[in-house]
């Protein structure tokens, strides 16, 4: 202290000595006027320059990697496939793959069980209706799909054909059957509502026609840009009395179409004057209150008839096809023949279910199972919305389509980024070109610094389907890049047809490769080398009993209770070990440098660094890393006044200073993951110990495939906010099961001291899984998002025919 004041008093005596030197030059004006000069100048370059910088980083989060679009390379957008089943929310409807499309779809409903606030009209895809059943049983992803839809004990059995000759997927027809399950309700009245409908922006118009000596609409023709002149026409069959009516008006957008019907049906008086009413719809609605006509843009033609019932619709073009070629009557039931045939003939030839000796009802499920998944194929278009940290609030992503596989109908008709790679595994088995186009799509949503949306809401279907909290993508935020394990699977079962007739495309996607590889490997990297940690945790909030890792596809798996930046996530660490491996590959094929890509390889599967950073010496397994405590719970936050009954949620209670270390209090699915992705050294003790903790029930083993979570982990079934319910603490999920199956079928085919204990669990892993869950559809009649460790009954979402499905996979043994 007597230092410093010493100081300053030899500052203020020299600051006085300056003051006094009158003797100092002063700059001259015209020299202060040339600072002003070069100064300003500087300062506004200054400025400039960094409101330029902060608008380049500002747009970098939906700035599109390239112009040049891998979809046009992979041309699978005309003919073939150019029409589909591809509005997977609904039950059935058929659209275009065109960003625009003109849509059709169905809806249905029983008279005396309609509600007036719209319940009992079926129309999107939902839990909440309660049917039995339903779901695609066969569906080529190309030509044609039959689909069985039960509800109330009635069954409706959808199809379509389509006929390709000609320009844009030529012609297609429909069929609706609708027959009674119940000899006790044969006379059941059942009223169906077949929609034609486009969207504001679609360049086209439709109208309706109509039969004026009946009043009944027969058709419905138009014209788009793309599609040229088409009609629509419709026919019934009933061996009863049918009453049809119609409406012609202009719904919002298609997101409210139900409710756009809804308003418009009416009640009215039977012909036959009895007490009993009958149920319209309204006609042509096209007059607004202010006298104005709208446009017309939906189209619905209503039948109302006993039991049993069917409706054609055709869809025609001015095209070339002949007359014996049309698709109606005896030709369309011939035809529907044929390729029924023709799909269990290729059925078998891919999987060769038959062959290996199973039944005919389990090779009818896994039919279904594989057609749900390709049937469930959806085109979107739209534009997500995106926000990054130089962004104050969100903003779109380009308008783009995608065409992709969808987990769940009912719950998640849309594109997930992780689910997708999963799903490829089956679809690529069955058309290669469809697979490689799905990959197209979604590496043409990668935007310019390398970052996939984990989830893409595209259009205004989709958008309804989802929380406002949730809509908004945040590109630091990853996903697992499942897109290799896809690709590595292809080059192991499809690599002649890969390099014979996509050769091109994959030269072309490798570029958008190595930046999504970079992206990961630059901003989810750990503090330490080799290590990597996945984004996107909360470090402030006190609802959650472990904060969520929504990023890395397991949602509430256990992770350090107390997220920081010096996180190790093994997981992440393994998928990026294959997915430099996998990119050693297609250097290797496309003839480009691939030493980078294999050093990485072997740095990231060198399992005395990988032990070093993961193995528990404390549990023996592998394990995250961070800062920890199990000694947390939830409970209500203590309340200031006893008179004031306040019902706050529950907060987290620390009861512990966590500690960095090992978080090895929960063996799980994460604990597998060196050995669900072949990097576990086959002659290693740490393998020995897996394959041990394997099969033992108090962790992982049941009679129904391997719980994700030990029962002996403190977090075990626990919710992880008050409403919250377990997710990924102990149900039985089927596509981490299908890559522990595959491991253990890699490590029971290479030389090491394992193999025959790798074999007996790979036999007994594999035989309950698939005996699960083809129990618990015929049980139930769905196939589920997980299933319960205790029981194995179904749970979540239903019908989930995304990675569900690898089940079939599973029966045909392909890894």
């Amino acid at each position: 202290m007597r230092k410093s004041r010493a100081n300053d008093r030899q500052v203020k005596s020299r600051l006085k000595v300056v003051r006094e030197d009158t003797s100092s030059p002063v700059p001259s004006s015209s020299y202060q006027i040339f600072i002003w000069k070069v100064a300003i100048p500087i300062a506004v370059m200054a400025v400039a320059a960094g409101l330029c910088y902060k608008g380049y980083n500002e747009t970098r989060v939906n700035t599109t990697f390239s112009n040049e679009k891998l979809i046009e390379v992979s041309r699978l957008d005309k003919h073939d496939y150019y029409w589909g089943s591809y509005r997977p929310g609904v039950y059935f409807g058929m659209k275009t793959r065109e960003p625009f499309s003109l849509v059709t779809g169905l809806m249905w409903y029983f008279p005396n069980t309609l509600q007036g606030d719209g319940r009992g009209l079926r129309h999107w895809c939902t839990q909440e209706d309660k049917l039995e059943r339903y779901g695609w049983t066969k569906h080529d992803g190309k030509n044609f799909g039959i689909q069985e839809i039960v509800d109330n004990k009635v069954l409706l059995k959808t199809s379509f054909i389509k006929n390709t000759h000609g320009l844009n997927g030529g012609d297609w027809t429909a069929k609706i059957n609708v027959t009674a399950l119940k000899p006790s309700i044969k006379n059941k009245k059942i009223s169906l509502l077949f929609y034609t409908a486009i969207e504001d922006k679609t360049n086209g118009n439709i109208n309706p026609v109509v039969d004026h000596l009946s009043d009944a609409l027969t058709g419905v023709e138009g014209e788009t840009k793309e599609l040229g002149y088409f009609n629509l026409n419709f026919n019934i069959k009933s061996a009863s009395s049918v009453d049809q009516s119609y409406l012609i008006t202009s719904a919002p957008n298609l997101s409210v179409l139900k409710e756009t019907v809804m308003q418009n049906l009416r009640l009215v008086a039977e012909k036959d004057n009895t007490n009993m009413g009958r149920i319209v719809l309204a006609g042509e609605e096209l007059r607004q209150k202010n006298g104005k006509m709208l446009i017309p843009n939906f189209i619905v033609t209503q039948v109302t008839s006993e039991l049993p019932m069917e409706l054609e619709v055709r869809f025609e073009r001015n095209s070339i096809v002949s007359h014996k070629e049309k698709l109606y009557g005896e030709n369309y039931d011939k035809a529907l023949s044929t390729y029924e045939k023709q799909f269990d003939e290729r059925f078998e030839k891919t999987f060769k279910l038959k062959e290996k000796g199973y039944k005919n009802d389990e090779i009818k499920f896994a039919q279904l199972a594989f057609s749900n998944m390709i049937g469930g194929i959806g085109y979107f278009y739209g534009s997500a919305q995106v926000q990054s940290v130089h962004t104050q609030d969100p903003v779109p992503y380009w308008k783009a389509p995608l065409y992709s596989a969808v987990p769940s109908r009912s719950f998640f008709p849309r594109g997930f980024l992780w689910d997708e790679g999963f799903h490829g595994l089956l679809l690529s088995s069955w058309d290669l070109d469809i697979e490689m186009d799905i990959i197209s799509h979604w590496f043409d949503l990668m935007n310019v610094e390398g970052w996939i949306p984990r989830e893409m809401i595209l259009g205004e279907e989709a958008l309804a389907k989802v929380p406002e909290e949730f809509v908004t993508q945040v590109n630091t935020n990853a996903n697992p890049p499942t897109f290799f394990i896809t690709l590595q699977y292809i080059l192991e079962h499809r690599h002649g047809e890969l390099l014979s007739k996509h050769l091109h495309l994959l030269d072309k996607l490798y570029p958008r490769l190595q930046t999504w590889f970079e992206w990961y490997n630059v901003t989810q990297k750990g503090e330490l080398p080799s290590t990597y940690r996945w984004r996107g945790r909360n470090k402030q909030t006190n609802k959650e009993l472990n904060p969520k890792t929504l990023t890395s596809g397991l949602d509430d798996y256990p992770r350090a209770s107390h997220p920081t930046n010096n996180e190790r996530h093994i997981d992440l660490r393994c998928w990026m070990a294959l997915a430099s491996k996998v990119m050693a590959t297609l250097a290797d094929i496309l003839q480009k440098p691939s030493n980078k890509y294999e050093n990485t390889f072997e740095y990231l599967s060198d399992n005395r660094l990988l032990n070093e950073l993961h193995w528990s010496p404390k549990t023996n397994t592998y394990a995250d890393f961070g800062l920890h405590t199990d000694k947390v719970r939830l409970q209500r936050p203590n309340q200031a006044s006893r008179q004031v009954k306040v019902n706050q949620d529950k907060i987290r209670v620390v009861l512990e200073e966590p500690k960095n270390k090992f978080v090895d209090s929960s063996f799980g699915y994460v604990s597998l993951f060196p050995f669900i992705l072949c990097i576990v050294d086959p002659n290693s003790y740490q393998l020995q110990k897996i394959l041990q903790d394997l099969e033992k029930p108090e962790f992982l083993w049941t009679n129904y495939g391997l719980r994700s979570l030990s029962k002996s982990s403190p977090v075990y079934m626990q919710y992880n906010t008050e409403h919250d319910p377990p997710y990924w603490r102990g149900p039985i999920w089927m596509n981490l099961n299908y890559l522990t199956v595959a491991a253990l079928h890699h490590y029971s085919k290479i030389n090491g001291p394992y193999k025959a204990e790798a074999k007996r669990l790979y036999t007994e892993l594999r035989k309950n899984l698939i005996k699960n869950v083809i129990h618990q559809y015929k049980t139930t009649g769905y196939i589920w998002e997980n299933y319960g460790d205790t029981h194995g009954e179904g749970r979540g979402s239903h019908p989930f025919t995304g990675w569900t499905s690898l089940t079939v996979l599973l029966m045909a043994e392909l890894y």
